[in-house]
């Protein structure tokens, strides 16, 4: 009968939280795999898995995200100096 409470508490919170999880790119992985090894651990600690599994996976996703626009900037600024630099030399 706990289970079935736990089971149901949890997919009623999930489903109010729904709107913000959308936007938590890496929550829903993390908390995924965070549940499962809390799971493994031992009673009670599934859920405690899930909710730190889903702030390493947000932060995880949320570094990828800040690198890859990182390299886009250095990129952007890189293609423009390297066009102007080759018009640069004047024949004679």
């Amino acid at each position: 009968m706990r289970t079935l409470l736990t089971i149901a508490g949890t997919a009623l919170a999930l489903t109010l939280a729904a709107p913000q999880l959308a936007e938590a790119k890496g929550c829903a992985k993390g908390a995924a795999v965070g549940g499962l090894a809390g799971h493994e651990v031992g009673s009670g600690h599934g859920v405690a898995g899930a909710a730190v599994g889903c702030a390493a996976g947000h932060h995880h996703a949320k570094k990828k995200e800040e690198k890859k626009q990182e390299e886009a900037a250095k990129s952007g600024s890189n293609s423009g100096n390297g066009s102007s630099s080759q018009g640069s030399g004047k024949s004679e």
